[in-house]
């Protein structure tokens, strides 16, 4: 197991009155990619640890030479890493055996679309050449971060992964099953409304998510809609 495995307790569990649609939006982030080697693995900034555990086990099965972690902070990551988001996974990353020349910090983005353009400088700054990107994220994040990716860097090819934890296990891992959800559902909105005003290429939104979409918002999961 990438990280330690509890039983989802009854005060960090997903009420089962919205599992279903929680579940929904959960499946429709996961891109469902098939890994494969790629030039550079850029790891996404965020509250979630995650992102550095699952670069750190791609570096070592030798998916990347590479890895840029890219973040700054955010009120949601301030506390949890106070040096920085990218800085705070550098450190876990060089713990766990990746070489500490095999990693490069980008310090300053604080969104998706910054993660990628900050990194893509970075990159060729360091004259790395680059044909293509696995992108580490919060599960929640891949389909955002693969549209942006799609618009900001349409020359490369891109892949997205996440630390594969089930749902359950993902909510025991962040301790706060409200914040999990207010996420899903922020980035379930963002998919159609950064399409439209030209943040990321347009994506598909089948009608189930639509509906589990509207209905946690109908519940009271807002705090990170726009």
């Amino acid at each position: 197991m990438l990280m330690n495995r509890r039983v989802a307790a009854p005060t960090d569990a997903i009420p089962d009155a919205i599992r279903a649609d929680v579940e929904t939006l959960w499946s429709y982030h996961d891109m469902g990619h098939a890994l494969r080697p790629c030039d550079v693995g850029i790891g996404l900034g965020s509250h979630d640890l995650g992102v550095a555990v699952i670069a750190t086990r791609l570096f070592h099965e030798g998916l990347f030479p590479r890895i840029v972690f890219s973040g700054a902070n955010a009120p949601t990551t301030v506390e949890r890493f106070p040096r920085g988001e990218a800085v705070h996974y550098r450190e876990y990353a060089v713990e766990q055996g990746v070489p500490v020349e095999s990693i490069l910090v980008e310090p300053r983005a604080t969104n998706t679309a910054q993660n990628l353009e900050f990194s893509r400088q970075l990159l060729t700054e360091h004259r790395i050449p680059v044909t293509s990107v696995l992108i580490m994220s919060r599960p929640y994040q891949q389909r955002r971060a693969y549209a942006t990716c799609r618009l900001r860097w349409p020359e490369v090819g891109v892949v997205c992964a996440s630390n594969p934890l089930e749902l359950d296990d993902y909510v025991s891992s962040i301790g706060d099953p409200r914040r999990v959800v207010d996420m899903l559902v922020g980035d379930t909105q963002r998919i159609e409304v950064y399409a439209e005003r030209g943040f990321a290429i347009p994506q598909e939104m089948p009608d189930e998510v639509r509906a589990a979409f509207e209905r946690l918002v109908a519940a009271g999961y807002t705090s990170r809609l726009i």
